[in-house]
């Protein structure tokens, strides 16, 4: 599970060395594919926490009309918003040698 309060990845984006990045896996494609797939896993982890922690305020009251703002909630969604996109902290993990990833064929035996 990610602390996302140490989280040191940037906000916005940046130029990035396509050499750097193709080094690892052999080929950029593969580096973003593993990026992608590293990125929709944190997304899924982001809201799972989000919903959990925000389930804590939920209101089951059938009344529309009452809506109560509660300052830990609206700190707990600015909190979320805040944080870099889920493909920033995939990008980070990965030059930072984080991700573990490995290819299903190997290069030796793969069958064409």
């Amino acid at each position: 599970m990610i602390d996302f309060k140490r989280i040191t990845a940037p906000s916005n984006t940046t130029t990035r060395n396509t050499a750097a990045l193709s080094a690892k896996t052999d080929s950029i494609y593969e580096a973003v594919a593993v990026i992608g797939k590293r990125a929709n896993q944190i997304s899924v982890e982001m809201k799972d926490d989000l919903s959990k922690k925000l389930q804590e305020f939920a209101s089951y009251a059938d009344n529309l009309e009452e809506v109560f703002e509660n300052r830990e909630q609206i700190e707990i969604s600015k909190f979320y918003e805040k944080l870099p996109k889920p493909v920033l902290i995939a990008m980070q993990e990965f030059e930072d040698n984080e991700i573990y990833f490995r290819n299903s064929k190997e290069k030796g035996n793969a069958k064409e």
